[in-house]
């Protein structure tokens, strides 16, 4: 059944056209409302009940699910037409726009995955006994509180909660499952007459705890702290922020839910191969420090893990991928857009890619105080910025988008930005791309109304499907129709050629063996190392366990159909076995060992140990078994005793 929409011009502040809406989209309307809110709630309660719909504004949520729970509906779903494509001083047409945003709220996303964290409220106050004990007398009737005194007094006399002293040597974990390891750890001793005494103090305390509230004010015990469930801080002189912190912490008791962010495929990973270290590219930008190596790949900790998609979008294997939701729908959701806009009579639409959170609330502020978004900007919002890396980028530009602008926000991690956007800007066009960091609602609306023409979009939109490493070429390709060139590429792209020294190179053949995703070939009937480049992740794998330092790499992308193929790095001719004939090894290679080691090393001192370094296996194996010194040679063979042997010792004896 399709869904139907159900529309309110807000009071007669917005202009909707439902026949034409109807017939961009695809799908029946409501007629417009004016205050499905307020006066008009009855007419609200007879369009939810009448099944499936969407409701264009997301500023009254609560109020319409209310009313479908009250009057027993189906809960209906939302999208904000108003803030994103209504509310605009454009004097151009919106209903391109609002076709876009309309066709983007019918596609049904994915579940999200999550797992159940449950925290029983044990609760560590860790500071000073001037902040962190009253803090303790106002938790210990919710949670389940220890306080970890940092400076030296007499244990308190209260006994609502527990009370230690000690240096805190190390913290791991999260909501619901922090481990602690205190040194010097001292107890309260409550025998006895007078006042609380300290037990004496020992090292390797170890204790277990679900929330943690620093107040301490010196350096936070995890990296990147805002991020750790489970860890509250607050400035020890600051009371307000005191109280935060001790209402956030009586929150946390009870059953959460987690969501996972991230999944991985290790057998894709390129860490590592044989104890040589290659790709370090979600360790080095991990902020939460959730992922650690695991072997020859890495392993990401669900419960630490803060789901900035740094790592998904750096990684160059597609061994770590966003799940939150998968690439596959955000490729979807670009592609909706782009081709509803189109469909709708606009052109050369443009993509404005902003967060949850700074990016909603900022285009909100602008429609209602400002100017409003331009009539071909298109909002995509997604849950983490740092997740929409270079493969999205160029995903919207071959879909039809003239340009992409990321609107950064205050949280938002950078590090991996700055790798992607200048990656994609190399695989595309610089003016293509751009990162907007403004912190007014006005400042965003005169960067977007006083950009410069857009450029032309993409002649032939593609469908962006595939992984994301497809994606990439595929889009690259679109944009560079006429162009079968190598584009030139930053340092650290997932993408280039090898390069092997051929004076140097022995066809050893050892980065064969450990190339992780099979760009390194040999050939079985020849010496050969061939290489197919769309396959390389330039991970630095060959480069590391080479033992002649023959390899080193190029960041290119060749759009050429020859990086599709296997071409030959380094050839040379075999040898003939001098027995057999047969064709085995690198022909100055042995010739090379022959030279070097016949009549100079004791085990090919003679001519005949000389003539087997020449030799196929089997040959070698043959003259080896028949020569005088075989050393595959026993002893002679006891001879078999039979019954008679037997029985002739017994008549001996």
């Amino acid at each position: 059944m399709a869904k139907r929409l159900i529309l309110c011009n807000c009071s007669g502040t917005q202009k909707l056209d439902s026949e034409a809406i109807e017939q961009a989209v695809g799908l029946p309307c409501s007629q417009v409302h004016s205050a499905l809110c307020t006066g008009q709630i009855d007419r609200a309660i007879e369009e939810i009940g009448q099944g499936d719909s969407i409701i264009c504004c997301q500023q009254e949520q609560r109020i319409f699910e209310e009313i479908a729970v009250e009057s027993e509906g189906k809960t209906p779903a939302f999208t904000d037409l108003r803030d994103r494509a209504g509310w605009s001083d454009d004097p151009r047409p919106k209903l391109p726009k609002m076709a876009a945003l309309l066709a983007e709220a019918t596609l049904n996303a994915p579940p999200e995955k999550t797992v159940d964290v449950i925290s029983e409220g044990l609760c560590l106050i860790i500071g000073g006994s001037d902040v962190a004990l009253d803090a303790a007398e106002k938790l210990a009737p919710i949670l389940g509180v220890t306080v970890l005194l940092t400076d030296d007094i007499p244990p308190p006399e209260s006994r609502d909660f527990d009370a230690i002293r000690g240096d805190l040597k190390r913290a791991e974990g999260a909501l619901g499952q922090f481990r602690l390891r205190i040194d010097r750890l001292q107890q309260v001793d409550p025998t006895g007459r007078g006042p609380l005494t300290w037990t004496e103090a020992r090292d390797g305390g170890q204790t277990e705890c679900d929330v943690i509230l620093d107040l301490t004010g010196e350096t936070p015990l995890f990296p990147a702290p805002q991020k750790r469930e489970g860890y509250l801080r607050a400035d020890p002189g600051s009371l307000p922020a005191v109280a935060d912190a001790v209402l956030q912490a009586s929150q946390l008791i009870g059953t959460f839910e987690k969501p996972l962010y991230v999944a991985t495929e290790p057998l894709l990973c390129a860490h590592s191969r044989a104890e040589k270290t290659g790709c370090t590219k979600c360790l080095d930008l991990c902020p939460t420090g959730a992922i650690s190596p695991d072997g020859d790949h890495v392993t990401i900790d669900p419960m630490i893990c803060a789901g900035c998609g740094a790592c998904s979008a750096r990684c160059p294997s597609g061994a770590i991928t966003y799940d939150a939701p998968a690439p596959d729908m955000i490729f979807r959701r670009i592609h909706t857009l782009a081709s509803a806009y189109r469909k709708a009579g606009g052109e050369a639409p443009r993509l404005l890619v902003h967060d949850t959170g700074f990016g909603r609330e900022m285009i909100s502020l602008a429609a209602r105080h400002g100017r409003g978004l331009p009539a071909d900007v298109i909002p995509l919002e997604v849950p983490a910025l740092s997740g929409f890396g270079h493969a999205e980028i160029l995903a919207a530009l071959a879909s039809g988008f003239a340009d992409v602008t990321l609107l950064l926000a205050p949280t938002t991690e950078r590090d991996a930005l700055d790798q992607e956007v200048p990656l994609a800007q190399a695989m595309s066009e610089d003016s293509k791309v751009v990162v907007l960091d403004v912190a007014e609602p006005d400042a965003l609306c005169d960067a977007l109304y006083g950009a410069k023409d857009a450029p032309q979009p993409c002649e032939a939109p593609i469908l962006p499907m595939g992984s994301r490493r497809q994606v990439a070429r595929l889009s690259a390709k679109a944009l560079h129709q006429d162009d079968t060139t190598a584009l030139p590429l930053p340092e650290n792209a997932p993408y280039g050629a090898v390069l092997v020294n051929a004076d140097a190179c022995t066809l050893c053949l050892s980065c064969v063996s450990l190339c992780p995703s099979g760009a390194l070939v040999d050939n079985p009937d020849m010496p050969q190392l061939r290489f197919q480049e769309d396959a390389c992740l330039q991970c630095g794998l060959c480069a590391n366990v080479c033992p002649e330092d023959a390899i080193s790499y190029e960041p290119r992308m060749n759009l050429a159909d020859e990086a599709l193929t296997q071409v030959v790095l380094h050839e040379e001719e075999p040898f003939a076995c001098i027995e057999c004939g047969s064709l085995f090894g690198v022909k100055s290679t042995v010739e090379n060992i022959t030279e070097k080691l016949a009549g100079k090393h004791s085990m090919f001192a003679n001519d005949n140990a000389a003539r087997m370094i020449q030799m196929c296996d089997n040959c070698r194996v043959k003259a080896q078994f028949h020569s005088q010194d075989n050393p595959f040679a026993g002893g002679e063979r006891p001879q078999t005793r039979t019954t008679d042997d037997y029985f002739s010792k017994r008549r001996d004896h």
